[in-house]
């Protein structure tokens, strides 16, 4: 039988835990709310948190929450050609998962084999190398976005998603160097080492042997890079303007309606735009868990 006190212990674990999920989950709950609200209700000076079906009595008069009628109105308004451009919330959300998806697989193999030369091989000034490539996110990259768009107009690379895709996997390359590196330098050598005495060449022992043990490190790197690329939005919206605009940018064209901020529909389309990044982190989560820990355990 568990002693009163740890049971005390334990209750007030899991009430701190409740309080915190709570906390953390409230913002998504209000998006939840607001997509299924009409626009008069998601702009009402009364919070209509309580959604029910058929009809209700108005109790505007009332000081208790107010109820709501949902409505799918703002999914589909998602489908709608933008008055401006003539193209759907869709459109804009493929422009992401392209752009998004290829920069990040692009930046963790790259940076897992610059990541590897510096684990595996004597390199004259490999620290220098190292700083110099974490160097390169020091700046604010709206600092240099000029010289960039007069480079990208020299080489046409405006409103076309190679230009994105070169541009993320740049900025991004130095975060995935410098992670995949920690990891890598935590495989014991003597793998690779025996792999080569059995007659393995030095690329087939980095497939069969590295990339493997690897794996929980590049889940983790994949993870953060493709969260930078998907919320980016200053290169997004300034190198531009119709051939591969993304949907942070579509989000921010919303507010030059004349109608007003479709709230409805900003939110359903947040959550629609959230849904490949929860998807792509519950598919790595069990390599997630062991990347975040990896090299804390000695064996």
């Amino acid at each position: 039988m568990m002693p009163t006190g740890a049971k005390i212990v334990r209750f007030v674990g899991w009430l701190f835990v409740g309080a915190y999920l709570g906390a953390a989950t409230l913002p998504l709950s209000w998006l939840v709310m607001t997509s299924v609200k009409s626009k008069e209700d998601s702009i009402s000076l009364r919070p209509k948190l309580i959604p029910i079906t058929g009809t209700e009595p108005d109790r505007e008069s009332s000081g208790r929450a107010l109820v709501f009628h949902p409505t799918v109105a703002g999914y589909a308004s998602l489908g709608d050609p933008d008055t401006a451009t003539g193209r759907s919330f869709f459109h804009y959300l493929g422009n992401s998962i392209v752009i998004g998806l290829i920069s990040t697989v692009a930046t963790v193999f790259i940076g897992t084999g610059c990541a590897y030369g510096f684990s595996r091989y004597s390199i004259p000034g490999s620290k220098d190398w190292l700083f110099f490539i974490l160097s390169t996110r020091f700046l604010p990259p709206l600092a240099i976005v000029v010289p960039v768009l007069m480079m990208y107009r020299e080489f046409d690379l405006q409103n076309t998603h190679l230009g994105l895709i070169l541009l993320y996997t740049s900025f991004n390359l130095s975060l995935a160097v410098w992670l995949m590196k920690g990891f890598i330098d935590e495989i014991p050598l003597a793998y690779e080492e025996a792999a080569l005495v059995d007659g393995y060449t030095r690329m087939h022992a980095f497939a069969s042997i590295i990339l493997p043990r690897a794996a929980p490190g590049m889940a983790v790197t994949a993870v953060f890079c493709l969260i930078s690329a998907w919320n980016e939005y200053g290169f997004a919206m300034t190198l531009n303007n119709q051939g591969a605009v993304t949907v942070p940018v579509y989000f921010a064209g919303l507010q030059g309606n004349v109608h007003g901020l479709p709230w409805p529909q900003i939110a359903a389309g947040a959550l629609i735009f959230v849904g490949p990044i929860i998807l792509f982190t519950v598919l790595v989560r069990r390599h997630l868990l062991r990347g975040v820990t990896f090299g804390t355990i000695k064996q």
